[in-house]
């Protein structure tokens, strides 16, 4: 086979290499990849870890409380923004009003005054 190209291999060659290669594979996946039961842990390691742990939880809880305390926050704001549209709003109702009942005052003491003008 020249150099460079691929190199098919038939179905029977590789039945024969994967029987080769059983006997050892668990070995070979032993030796390479340690199952959890053989990695010696130290004790202080793992009370280390449970510290961790313990200190994550503790973080999650108080992490909880606080957007708690900020959603009631935004919510306090957002009533209170709401209170201060609808308060605009009534002034400005008023003054639309008051807009309006000057016009109508003005324009009815200048139809007043033209029919009185000689």
């Amino acid at each position: 086979v020249p150099m460079g190209e691929p190199v098919m291999l038939k179905e029977e060659d590789v039945v024969r290499i994967g029987d080769y290669v059983k006997p050892w594979l668990r070995e070979l996946v032993d030796h390479v990849v340690p199952r959890a039961e053989t990695v010696d842990v130290p004790a202080a390691l793992l009370e280390r870890m449970v510290r961790v742990e313990e200190e994550l939880k503790a973080l999650r809880v108080l992490m909880d409380e606080r957007f708690g305390f900020m959603e009631r926050r935004f919510e306090a704001v957002d009533q209170r923004f709401g209170d201060l549209i609808g308060h605009v709003d009534k002034r400005f109702n008023a003054l639309t009003w008051m807009i309006g009942v000057g016009f109508v005052v003005v324009t009815s003491l200048t139809t007043v005054f033209a029919l009185l003008a000689p």
